[in-house]
């Protein structure tokens, strides 16, 4: 069975930290683009960081918003995709989805999401 599991969200004051963990079964992410995206309360679900397949370059591209604060990697032997967040503000606040996507297939995979709040 295809799961990816997010954990690591929570609350934090601004200026603080958090990393974001993607943990991958059923598959191995090695083959597959690995993507964190976020959602915030009445706004439209967006890219925030995206790492390609080791077939690939693993150059990681980040959106405007978060470049220079987050850092997105990947552990192929743990099947596992971080997502380190420093410099937290309040406008990041939002659900923290997952994505593993193989390009040229149909196979694209979500988590559930892990919850950040950003607040003092």
């Amino acid at each position: 069975q295809v799961q990816l599991v997010e954990s690591g969200g929570g609350l934090v004051q601004p200026g603080g930290s958090l990393r974001l963990s993607c943990a991958a079964s059923g598959f191995t992410i090695s083959t597959y683009a690995m993507s964190w995206y976020r959602q915030a309360p009445g706004k439209e679900r967006e890219l925030v960081a995206a790492i390609t397949s080791i077939a690939a370059s693993a150059y990681p591209n980040y959106a405007d918003s978060v470049r220079g604060r987050f850092t997105i990697s990947r552990d192929n032997a743990k099947n596992t995709v971080y997502l380190q967040m420093n410099s937290l503000k309040p406008e990041d606040t939002a659900v923290y989805y997952c994505n593993a996507r193989r390009a040229a297939t149909s196979y694209n995979y979500w988590g559930q999401g892990t919850q950040v709040t950003v607040s003092s």
